[in-house]
């Protein structure tokens, strides 16, 4: 029994439409990023001129921007009455101090008044050789000449000769341009492929067929909203000079990709590099020869090692076998081994592209033959067959099979066919409890919580395995392996999505996959939470311990009644502290498993309940941690626990309504609390000893 999207042609029909094939394999694959920008000064290597004292510029010796200088050169000669009177001041200083010596005297040392005239002609510039020649002579000088304190070319000069200048105004610029920066602009999409301390190529318009070669420095770590791009800086030696600041430059960052679109580079693979300094690379341990700062593994910095195992190899399928949809893509398979040229539709969770070829994530498995000319022929040919393809994802009439009458969709979905006769009742269960896991998905959303929300869709994701094909046959199977290749899609997106807008998107496809689900399989949409969960036979001693949860539980459900943040904190925090003391040693192994998955559920919405700043948050996990006491009290029946009554508020979370625990029949609302505190349609008697049954139904009052 072939599937929905399967198509059978003639082999004339095949070389008409020329169709190719290629097999879906596993490989290294090379990214490549490429990007434009500019060459730049490095700011590292800027040094500037400034005036020390205030005075007069009565000589500038560099007359024009441009000229290259060395370090030591003069580049200023300064007017400055100050600076003679305090050259004075040393002189004076110093003949006292000579007059002095040899003579016992009451007075301090006049020697003791040199060093401070000293510093002060030092701060402002003069080098310890022109002080000494100065004592040496004792003749006072009001001009003082400022050296270069660099190599470099003097690229900027704001004083001209006369001007008056205060402390700190600048007269010159120098720039080190034995090394150079290139700023690269790279878009949002390509961040994925880019280190630090990645090797990258570029040219110039200056030097065409010449190429350059530096490693990345920095990625900035801010977006530019404008342009929708982040500055890349590539730190690049510059000897010859041939780079000039302003060159217009185009780069090429060539990334070879691992499984799961991680970054591999063999020349990086067990070696150390400086923080600051990409272009120090090291086979040890050790420091940075430029800045000292202690040299870290480059695995630190995003990359991964080479794997000699095929596993590391990513799946990859060439950019022109993909129909893309968006995150997924319509793929076309060749099945081997059929009489004529026989192709099935697939849809697939694409991972990144990298250059000629897409990730793959889900979908595909290594040898499988895929379509790489044709595919949109073959879709076509699909589509007009009336089954499901990229243009029509539910293909024509009811997904392309009618069994029944047809008809138009009415908001209940009648229209659509139902096949729920033939279905056997096994099968219909774990449909049940994959809707169950669908439910628990669908009250995270509301929460917003990402991370309940990939525990939640991870356990639809087990329910969905569980669910047995088998025990279907002809149409029915087909049916659910359509349906089932799509959910598991769902899964793999959702358990990777870091954004809410991504959770939202992903939530709103599996909502309508679960709505076919149900359309063709007949399951209910309206679960009853009380679905009985599988009864474990265990020791007393354990069953007693649930009690304190319990009753941290009724605490919790009355504090959040009574509209008090704090004292369902408080409650919160004893059922962390009750959880935490339950010893599991006295149960059985399969008991253990049970008791284990629901420990880890209890903790995580503990967690989140603990870090709520609001009651409106906290009550959308009290939902959660109510369904999980129903877990509790249906499998371990648990001692001491009393009259467990289950009521159903059909109004909160927009009308999806919500269940909630109490000991008593007395409506007491924790979901809204005073404002409607006798809200609930539902009360039942669900657990008192062994033998008493009891079920009562409630408007609201």
């Amino acid at each position: 029994m072939g599937g929905m999207r399967q198509i059978v042609i003639s082999d004339d029909a095949r070389a008409l439409m020329n169709i190719q094939t290629t097999p879906v394999e596993r490989r290294y694959v090379t990214a490549e990023v490429r990007m434009v920008g500019k060459v730049d000064y490095d700011e590292t290597r800027l040094g500037y001129i400034t005036a020390w004292i205030s005075g007069r510029l009565d000589d500038l010796y560099v007359d024009y921007t441009g000229v290259a200088v060395k370090k030591g050169d003069h580049m200023v000669y300064i007017y400055s009455p100050e600076l003679y009177s305090t050259q004075d001041e040393l002189i004076q200083v110093l003949k006292r101090s000579r007059g002095q010596a040899g003579n016992d005297s009451v007075f301090p040392d006049v020697g003791d008044l040199l060093e401070p005239v000293r510093e002060r002609l030092r701060l402002w510039g003069m080098a310890k050789e022109q002080i000494q020649e100065i004592e040496k002579s004792e003749k006072p000088s009001d001009h003082l000449t400022i050296y270069s304190p660099m190599s470099g070319i003097v690229i900027q000069k704001n004083r001209q000769e006369g001007d008056y200048v205060n402390v700190g105004d600048r007269i010159y610029k120098i720039a080190d341009l034995s090394q150079v920066w290139v700023m690269l602009d790279a878009y949002e999409s390509d961040l994925v492929w880019l280190r630090y301390g990645q090797e990258i190529s570029f040219t110039t318009e200056a030097y065409p067929g010449e190429g350059f070669i530096g490693r990345i420095a920095f990625i900035e770590p801010v977006l530019n909203e404008k342009t929708r791009t982040v500055k890349v800086r590539v730190n690049v030696p510059n000897i010859s000079g041939k780079l000039k600041p302003e060159m217009f430059v185009h780069g090429v960052v060539r990334t070879q990709i691992s499984t799961g679109g991680r970054v591999v580079d063999p020349h990086l693979v067990g070696k150390w590099i400086s923080p600051m300094h990409p272009e120090i690379i090291k086979s040890n341990p050790g420091d940075c020869d430029i800045c000292g700062m202690p040299l870290v593994r480059a695995e630190s910095l995003g990359y991964v090692s080479v794997d000699s195992k095929e596993e590391s190899k990513p799946l990859v399928i060439p950019v022109s076998a993909a129909l893309v949809t968006g995150t997924r893509a319509i793929v076309y398979v060749e099945l081997p081994d059929t009489d004529q040229p026989t192709f099935e539709g697939r849809e697939i969770v694409l991972g990144p592209r990298a250059g000629d070829y897409y990730l793959v994530r889900s979908g595909l498995k290594e040898g499988e033959i895929v379509v790489t000319n044709g595919n949109f022929k073959i879709d076509s040919a699909v589509q007009i067959q009336a089954k499901p393809s990229m243009m029509t994802p539910e293909g024509g009439g009811s997904g392309g099979h009618q069994h029944g009458e047809g008809g138009k969709p009415s908001k209940s979905g009648q229209g659509k066919t139902k096949i729920s006769s033939g279905v056997p009742a096994e099968f219909q269960s774990l449909l049940q409890t994959l809707e169950s896991a669908y439910e628990a998905v669908a009250k995270v959303v509301e929460l917003k919580d990402i991370g309940l929300f990939h525990n939640k869709i991870h356990i639809f994701g087990e329910a969905l395995s569980k669910v047995d094909g088998t025990l279907l046959s002809e149409h029915l199977l087909m049916m659910w392996k359509e349906l089932s290749m799509l959910l598991n899609n769902d899964v793999v997106e959702g358990r990777d999505v870091k954004k809410f807008t991504d959770v939202d998107r992903v939530f709103k496809v599996l909502t309508n996959n679960m709505r076919r689900v149900r359309d063709q399989f007949g399951i209910s949409h309206d679960v009853q939470m009380s679905h009985p969960s599988q009864h474990q036979e265990v020791p007393s001693v354990f069953k007693s311990q649930l009690v304190k949860l319990w009753d941290a539980y009724l605490s919790l459900q009355k504090a959040l009644a009574g509209d008090d943040f704090l004292l369902a904190q408080q409650a919160i925090t004893l059922f962390q502290t009750s959880l935490s003391s339950v010893d599991a040693k006295p149960l059985a192994e399969d008991a253990h498993q049970v008791w284990k998955k629901e420990y880890s559920n209890l903790v995580q919405i503990l967690q989140s309940m603990n870090q709520a700043e609001g009651l409106k948050p906290m009550r959308g996990h009290f939902s959660l941690l109510s369904d999980e006491l129903m877990v509790l009290v249906n499998t371990f029946e648990p001692e001491g626990f009393g009259t467990v009554y289950q009521l159903h508020c059909p109004m909160v979370f927009g009308g999806k309504g919500a269940m909630w625990l109490q000991d008593d029949k007395q409506v007491i609302n924790p979901y809204f609390g005073q404002a409607m505190l006798k809200c609930a349609d539902k009360v039942e008697l669900i657990f008192k000893g062994q033998t008493e049954e009891h079920k009562e139904k409630h408007h609201h009052e």
